[in-house]
């Protein structure tokens, strides 16, 4: 065996303070992204202007869920956190069938994100260069580069995504300021009044916006990994959650004014205009075409920090899965720095054989050049974020369970009220995206993968289930172990 290679049953511990998984988790998140990207899509598509209330209607809610799932972290450190916390919540095989809806919605997440990293490279070199790299030998490269960081000590990540994120914070900051200063109407605060909560079209809106929180969850993932798990966890997920929610909030509100609130309710938004060139064109126009280069190679990096975000979550789901035999026990070995690079390499295998399909297949290549995020981009990160929606839901009822099962100093507050609160909110959220999903897919009508995409979420969780269930006579062995994790976090075996 490799003299760099462990099999042990935990990643390294201690590296990871409250800061370091702080940014991971908004790195996830994406902020600039999600304002130039989501929030002028949500704009666009809804004609509403309760987007900023919508986020901190949406920062709230999730703050109420995780009061429950930081809680549960103090008592439960497991790298595939969802699996661990609904194993120990509501059961062996609720457990497994987590842990195969978090692997799908985890992996939908990464490898779609990849199909909006792939075109905003390929469009932006042929745009200042005139050389046409194709998209996938774009995505190819970056697999190998977001490969590399996964294999290699949890902290060079963080540190390089620290930089990024605090980057996109920069530069989004600056086009507020000049949003708020030169509004395209005139100033109002009447898009994060609270009146807009009950407007027509609030919904959707909610929808559009749960998926920009999408990552804030990850926290728990890096609790074998923190320096104090039983506070680091906990702290990281509120912090995150109220930058994420008042960041959001403000900027979409400077993004409102930007575009003028008259034009959005009244459906003035024109299809040309739709979506990023919103954001991007009111740069050009009051802050000049090389703050607008910088913002879009700031736009790349904030892509790429939302992959590699996601990339670790899912090797670290991988190795958890792998050391409790539900995968193959080789997925459970780490590298002697702690990194999880059998799952980190199964991750980058994976989405090179998606990848490569879609370029081979020519998947969508009938809407042009913006085939790979009309397609690969949005219907597989739409149908990641309403698998972790629905993990949630999920989690919410497993702390009910676990405080049950597990009765300590918890008030009732935590064990019971705010994780009966966050099901039913997140579970609202779930029945509007699954009604609304066309909307978020960008088509003019439902067609089979309306339905098809939903699917794919819900039915490897069905199966896992029966599969966790039947796990119970087949490997009894295997069963007792399901989301107990490591045993001793210390006890590492390192080989030779």
């Amino acid at each position: 065996m490799s003299r760099n290679v462990a099999v042990t049953n935990t990643v390294n511990r201690r590296r990871l303070g409250v800061p370091a998984i702080t940014l991971m988790i908004i790195a996830a998140s994406a902020p600039l992204t999600v304002v130039a990207g989501g929030a002028t899509t949500a704009f666009s598509v809804t004609g509403s202007i309760a987007v900023p209330i919508g986020y901190i209607v949406l920062a709230i809610a999730l703050g109420i869920f995780a009061i429950g799932y930081a809680a549960m972290s103090r008592h439960i450190t497991n790298a595939g956190a969802f699996y661990a916390y609904a194993a120990q919540g509501l059961g062996r095989p609720m457990g497994v069938g987590v842990s195969i809806v978090a692997l799908v919605a985890y992996n939908c997440m990464q490898i779609g994100i990849y199909g909006m990293l792939g075109f905003q490279v390929s469009d932006f070199v042929a745009a200042k260069t005139g050389f046409e790299i194709p998209w996938w030998v774009v995505v190819i490269v970056f697999i190998v580069i977001v490969g590399w960081m996964g294999v290699n000590r949890i902290d060079l990540s963080a540190k390089v995504l620290g930089v990024l994120v605090a980057l996109e914070f920069l530069v989004v900051i600056v086009f507020d300021v000049v949003a708020f200063a030169n509004p395209a109407e005139s100033f109002t605060a009447q898009p994060i009044s609270p009146a807009e909560i009950f407007t027509p079209g609030i919904g959707a809106v909610l929808a559009f916006g749960i998926a920009a929180f999408m990552g804030f969850e990850q926290a728990a993932i890096y609790g074998e990994e923190a320096k104090d798990p039983r506070r680091t966890v906990a702290r990281a997920t509120f912090t995150a959650v109220g930058i994420i929610g008042v960041f959001y909030a403000l900027s979409s509100w400077a993004l409102s004014l930007a575009i003028g609130t008259e034009k959005i309710a009244g459906g003035g938004i024109t299809p040309e205009e739709a979506g990023p060139p919103l954001f991007f064109g009111f740069a050009a126009e009051h802050m000049g075409v090389i703050v607008v280069d910088i913002m879009s190679v700031l736009f790349i990096t904030s892509v790429f920090a939302a992959v590699m975000s996601f990339h670790n979550a899912v090797a670290r789901y991988i190795f958890s899965l792998g050391r409790e035999s539900l995968l193959p026990r080789g997925l459970g070995r780490v590298t002697r720095s702690g990194a999880p690079w059998a799952g980190s390499v199964t991750q980058s295998v994976l989405a090179l054989v998606v990848i490569i399909a879609f370029a081979i297949g020519g998947i969508g290549s009938e809407y042009g050049p913006l085939y790979p995020v009309i397609t690969l981009f949005t219907w597989l990160t739409n149908t990641g974020a309403m698998g972790l929606v629905l993990l949630m839901a999920i989690i919410a009822l497993s702390v009910i369970g676990y405080f049950r099962r597990n009765p300590n100093s918890t008030t009732a507050w935590t064990r019971l009220i705010s994780p009966i609160i966050a099901f039913l909110f997140l579970a609202t959220v779930y029945v509007l995206i699954v009604a609304n999903f066309n909307v978020l897919m960008d088509q003019p009508e439902t067609n089979a993968l309306t339905f098809v995409l939903p699917l794919v979420i819900v039915v490897p969780g069905i199966i896992g289930v029966i599969w966790g269930a039947a796990l119970k006579g087949t490997k009894p062995h295997v069963y007792e172990q399901i989301g107990r994790g490591a045993p001793d976090p210390d006890d590492v075996e390192v080989s030779a």
